[in-house]
């Protein structure tokens, strides 16, 4: 319990029960200096609340480090913690950035929503790049089957180019007697096939 609300247990205790205030305060466990003690709100800190909410209305990004900054410029003699609790005594707070809004309506790229329904539905096309010591490039090619994450082909050439991608899907419709209904060549293409 704070000092506070032991101040209001004694004196709720000395009313209700006419006790005295030493027996009071030795039952609620508060020292009688403290009880005695009359809280005084400072003038200095009404000023300076009162310059904080205008900066939070001028600037409402402004954080309570941007504003103790601006105060020691204007010659506020005030360090930063004191300048943070009143701004949290305030509710000042920078406002969150909203979440990404989603898309509204029909995209023209639903490959982010096509999950693949069995084996050789969706096979994605993925290319990656290397270099060898001598600083050569390497560019790999992986066709993989995203339903049962199989990796398919890994295809490691120094140039591959669009004749040498058809050709290693030709080779794997071959070797496996069946085509995918869709390609998905990158995140931002979808390719329908049947």
């Amino acid at each position: 319990m704070s000092p506070a609300g032991r101040r209001r247990a004694v004196e709720h205790l000395q009313r209700v029960f006419g006790v005295s205030q030493r027996w009071a305060c030795q039952l609620v466990g508060q020292h009688r200096s403290t009880q005695r003690h009359q809280p005084v709100e400072p003038d200095r800190d009404r000023a300076l609340r009162e310059q904080l909410r205008q900066f939070s209305r001028a600037h409402p990004r402004w954080g309570y480090r941007r504003a103790h900054a601006v105060l020691r410029e204007q010659g506020w003699r005030v360090n930063r913690k004191a300048v943070q609790r009143l701004w949290r005594e305030e509710g000042l707070r920078v406002p969150t950035t909203g979440r990404k809004r989603q898309r509204l309506g029909i995209s023209t790229c639903p490959a982010d929503r096509l999950a693949a329904e069995h084996p050789d539905h969706v096979w994605a096309l993925d290319y990656q790049f290397d270099q060898t010591l001598d600083g050569r490039i390497l560019k790999l090619l992986n066709v993989v089957d995203e339903h049962t994450r199989e990796a398919m082909a890994i295809t490691v050439e120094r140039r591959i180019d669009a004749d040498a991608t058809v050709r290693v899907l030709d080779h794997l419709v071959a070797e496996r007697g069946t085509a995918p209904r869709f390609i998905w060549p990158d995140p931002l293409r979808l390719v329908h096939l049947i």
